[in-house]
C-alpha cells in the first residue's frame, strides 16, 4: 500500500496495491501491520459499517466526542463519493481546514482520518456503497456534528445546492466557530 500525508497531520490517503487482469482484480483492503508500518498507527478497528445513499446524498459533517472518539479509514465499493476531513483540534495549526478527496470504486482510495476530525461525503454517482471501519464502537449519545454548509470551512461538496439531499439532523447543526470542540491537538 502507498501511504499519502495530506495537509492535516494524522489523515492520510491509502493507495493500495491493485493486482488486475482479465479475469477482474485483487487487492488487500486492509493489513494491520502493513498500516502500522507505513503510518506508524497502532489502531485496531473494533466495528465496520456500510451504507448507501443515492446521488446528492450529502452526509456530515459527523464526529464523537470522548471517550467515545473514533478514527476511521473509509472506502467506496461502488460509485463516488467526495469525501471531506475537518480538523477540529484545538491548537491544530490545520484546525479549521479541511481535506477532500474522491474516492470511488474505479480508484480504490482509502481515507484516513484520527480522533479530532469531522466527517462528511457527498454522492458524486448515482448510487453508492460506502464502508468505514471504526476504532471505536458507535455511542449515540457522543454524537457530535457541525454544519456541512459552515462559511468558514467553505467546502466545494460538487453537488448543486439544489440536489443536495440531507438529513433531518444534518439540517440543524452549529458551526464550527459555535461548538467548544472536545478535541486537542
Amino acid at each position: 500500500m502507498e501511504v499519502i500525508k495530506t495537509a492535516i497531520e494524522g489523515v492520510f490517503i491509502i493507495k493500495p496495491r491493485v493486482f488486475g487482469d482479465a479475469r477482474g482484480y485483487f487487492f488487500e483492503s486492509f493489513n494491520a501491520r502493513d498500516f502500522a508500518r507505513e503510518t506508524g498507527l497502532d489502531v485496531t478497528f473494533v466495528q465496520d459499517n456500510e451504507s448507501m445513499s443515492h446521488y446528492g446524498v450529502l452526509r456530515g459533517l459527523h464526529y464523537q466526542q470522548p471517550p467515545f472518539a473514533q478514527s476511521k479509514l473509509v472506502r467506496v465499493v461502488s460509485g463516488s463519493v467526495l469525501d471531506v476531513a475537518v480538523d477540529i483540534r484545538k491548537g491544530s495549526p490545520t484546525f479549521g481546514q479541511h481535506v477532500a478527496v474522491e474516492l470511488s470504486a474505479d480508484n480504490h482510495l482509502q481515507f484516513f482520518m484520527p480522533k479530532g476530525i469531522a466527517h462528511g461525503f457527498s454522492v458524486l454517482s448515482k448510487e453508492v456503497i460506502f464502508q468505514y471501519k471504526c476504532d471505536q464502537f458507535y455511542a449515540p449519545q457522543s454524537e457530535g456534528a457541525i454544519a456541512w454548509d459552515d462559511p468558514d470551512l467553505n467546502i466545494n461538496w460538487q453537488l448543486p445546492l439544489d440536489v443536495v439531499l440531507l438529513s433531518e439532523k444534518d439540517r440543524h447543526h452549529p458551526y464550527l466557530r459555535d461548538i467548544n470542540s472536545p478535541f486537542n491537538y
